[in-house]
């Protein structure tokens, strides 16, 4: 794989370096038009997003940090984005080009605050794993083995700039008003400095494994205190397949459904018990082992869910007030879905989506037992996604909705889901996590 060996930092050379893949995209267009006239549109349009996703992707792995995390929370929602930018995007998650050995010498050494020969016997400088804000290397002190997660160069210093220039892009991809959204802004902004802070990553881990060590089949790292920063987290290194590998091996249904379940649990406990959430799941974060354990990592995305947040939000679980108006109304206003100066047929058009929406998202609550391996839950979300999509009366509604807690919770159950999914797992017990609360 291609290594990289200077990162751009400054909010000139990163602007500079947007500009040049904007350019590739505006030729690849130039040429859509013209392949359009002579040959089949469909073909035509899959070949220009094939490009698009080819420049953009390569253009953010060069530049490393928030712009290419928020590419790669994009690419969980297939309703968002074309396949094409899915499939690439995708690749941030865990192989991205890493930095050249010679410069992650450099950085772990600035790190460790001097030769890294004085703390480990051996580093290996080529990264095991690299995604968008950090890689991984080895590491050993005599036959322990260690996971170095250091990051790039300048990426918390660019956090501000580089959104403030993908910015347009978002505003014009959902529709909205830059007025609207700097309540959410601000939460993607203040989650990717958490995410670039490995002191915080550490003590978050700390916290949320001895919180979680009693649920059966789940194995936490340990983190190494004395051998981090502020950007270089160390852990044990653990050994595993990412969840990506395990669903596409041939684990049995029993051993599938024993991982699914430790999942599911882990997540509902953290939601329902902790109230505040790992709120990154997709596949490079979770590792299975050999004898079928579940193995969490990558604890930078910690989401609290504030009780004037959870309440409501979980109160529309429960079908009975789903499918009673006023009620809905009531929890609808709460979570700023619903604004003060809206009429009656706007009230009524919220309440009719959200009974729909929400009487399909939350099926797997109605029920003891959930089987996650039958398509038609996925199918019928998928179909929902559309609807809403192509759904001209919601989206000439004034303003921007929703509590700003809405976009890493979301993030969260739409993650787990797509997990769950990917397992093909089920029956699964939905409430299991009650018996780990005493």
């Amino acid at each position: 794989m291609k290594t990289i060996d200077k990162i751009p930092t400054t909010k000139i050379q990163r602007a500079s370096k947007m500009l040049k893949f904007g350019s590739q995209v505006g030729a690849n267009y130039i040429k859509y038009f013209g392949e359009k006239l002579v040959s089949d549109p469909v073909i035509a349009k899959t070949r220009l997003d094939e490009a698009n996703a080819e420049d953009i992707y390569n253009g953010l792995s060069e530049l490393k940090g928030s712009a290419l995390k928020v590419a790669q929370m994009m690419s969980m929602d297939e309703e968002l984005l074309p396949k094409a930018f899915v499939e690439k995007f995708s690749l941030a998650q865990f192989s991205v080009p890493p930095l050249s050995a010679p410069l992650s010498k450099k950085v772990i050494s600035k790190e460790l605050g001097g030769d890294p020969k004085k703390k480990f016997d051996k580093i290996n400088y080529t990264s095991s794993y690299a995604a968008s804000i950090g890689q991984v290397h080895e590491a050993w002190i005599a036959d322990q083995k260690f996971a170095l997660k250091v990051q790039y160069p300048g990426v918390a210093e660019s956090i501000s700039s580089d959104l403030n220039l993908i910015k347009p892009f978002a505003l014009r991809m959902f529709n909205l008003k830059g007025a609207d959204v700097e309540d959410y802004f601000l939460e993607v902004k203040n989650k990717l400095y958490e995410e670039t802070n490995y002191e915080l990553e550490l003590a978050q881990l700390n916290e949320i494994s001895a919180a979680c060590k009693h649920i059966d089949g789940l194995i936490f790292p340990k983190a190494f205190k004395e051998f981090s920063s502020k950007n270089l987290l160390t852990m044990e290194w653990m050994e595993g397949f990412h969840l990506s590998e395990y669903t596409q091996s041939k684990a049995s249904i029993e051993e599938r459904n024993e991982v699914a379940q430790t999942l599911w649990d882990f997540f509902m406990y953290q939601i329902h018990v902790l109230q505040k959430v790992h709120a990154d799941p997709h596949p490079g974060n979770f590792l299975v082992t050999t004898n079928n354990k579940l193995i969490a990592l990558d604890f930078g995305c910690v989401k609290v869910l504030p009780k004037e947040f959870y309440d409501p939000y979980f109160e529309l679980t429960k079908m009975e007030n789903i499918t009673n108006s006023k009620k809905l109304l009531v929890l609808l206003d709460e979570l700023e879905m619903v604004l003060e100066d809206d009429n009656f047929e706007e009230r009524k058009l919220l309440t009719d989506t959200f009974e729909d929406v929400l009487s399909i998202l939350n099926r797997p609550f109605q029920f003891e037992k959930f089987d996650f391996s039958q398509p038609a839950f996925f199918n019928d979300l998928l179909k929902l996604g559309s609807t809403l999509k192509d759904n001209k009366r919601l989206r000439k509604l004034n303003g921007s909705r929703g509590s700003k807690h809405f976009l890493y919770v979301n993030r969260t159950l739409f993650g787990l889901l797509g997990l769950m999914n990917s397992l093909k797992a089920g029956p699964i017990q939905v409430m299991n996590y009650k018996k780990y609360k005493a």
